[in-house]
């Protein structure tokens, strides 16, 4: 099992001049202890029901490829990204640019997108909730084929596009991971099933991930599909440092469950991002590994 680290917060670093520093130590901490993968939000606002909507946030894709510069092996991504904020042959280029500049290193996260507050905040359009599925359904259809050697036309229900060239192509062959995040049963699950790499979860204990998983096997018989190619990870649960018992606890209930990936992060506003990682790096990883 490994441990990937998800960076939701940068209210830690007070001083916005502080940011850039602390999310790069933060990341080369990841980099050095041998975390698999890191990913941000893709948020313009902060999430209010974590925290207030006006705290720092970053735009995803900027960041990582600044991060991209300030690590070696990381895999990089957004958990995730929400399909209504970018064309799909716009995503595919935007991701695969991440791919080539951190040597094949790149993750396509994305999700049917929720926060309605931002979206109507910057004038993104925000269309009912059967919608934005049917546009991931799309979009994925649209970055398939980007990242594919067919680059004639693709007509969908909501995009055009004359032709699908991107060049150049993704150093990941034979594109980057597809993550899909969510937990529904009838749309999200069926879309991992149909199109993704991996699914990610969010830590509602064993039982409702057991059940997860078995719903995800049935869309995987209906679409066709190996159930083994597609990856299952699970992001919350226990603080790995405070509850250290706890949190290895259910990583074993979890592994046993075939889940191959836990997300972790740092506490809102920890003054030292850096050093929690380093920490769960070297005291919590290791025995994560070993399950």
């Amino acid at each position: 099992m490994d441990l990937a680290l998800h960076v939701s917060d940068f209210t830690g670093a007070g001083d916005p001049a502080r940011i850039a520093p602390t999310l790069a130590a933060t990341a080369r901490a990841a980099d050095t202890t041998g975390f698999s993968t890191l990913t941000l939000m893709d948020h313009f606002f902060q999430m209010q029901d974590m925290a207030p909507a006006t705290d720092p946030m970053l735009e995803g894709y900027t960041a990582l490829g600044f991060l991209a510069g300030q690590t070696e092996h990381l895999q990089l991504g957004l958990l995730v990204t929400g399909v209504t904020y970018r064309h799909p042959g716009l995503l595919a280029k935007t991701v695969t640019t991440l791919d080539v500049l951190s040597g094949g290193r790149a993750l396509l996260g994305i999700g049917a997108a929720w926060y309605e507050r931002e979206h109507l905040g910057l004038g993104v359009p925000f269309p009912p909730v059967a919608e934005r599925f049917e546009r991931l359904d799309e979009a994925l259809r649209v970055v398939k084929q980007m990242w594919s050697d067919d680059d004639g036309p693709f007509a969908g229900t909501f995009s055009t596009l004359a032709e699908t060239l991107n060049s150049p192509q993704s150093l990941r062959r034979p594109h980057p991971p597809i993550l899909i995040g969510g937990m529904g049963e009838k749309k999200t699950l069926r879309l991992v099933a149909r199109h993704a790499d991996a699914c990610n979860l969010f830590a509602a204990g064993p039982d409702v991930i057991a059940h997860k998983v078995e719903v995800l096997r049935g869309h995987c018989e209906t679409e066709g599909r190996d159930p083994a190619e597609i990856a299952t990870t699970v992001i919350g649960g226990p603080d790995p440092l405070d509850a250290t018992d706890d949190f290895l606890a259910a990583a074993r209930e979890y592994a046993g469950l075939g889940v191959s990936t836990l997300w972790v992060g740092a506490p809102l506003g920890h003054p030292d991002p850096a050093a929690w990682v380093t920490r769960v790096g070297t005291e919590v990883l290791p025995r994560v590994r070993d399950l």
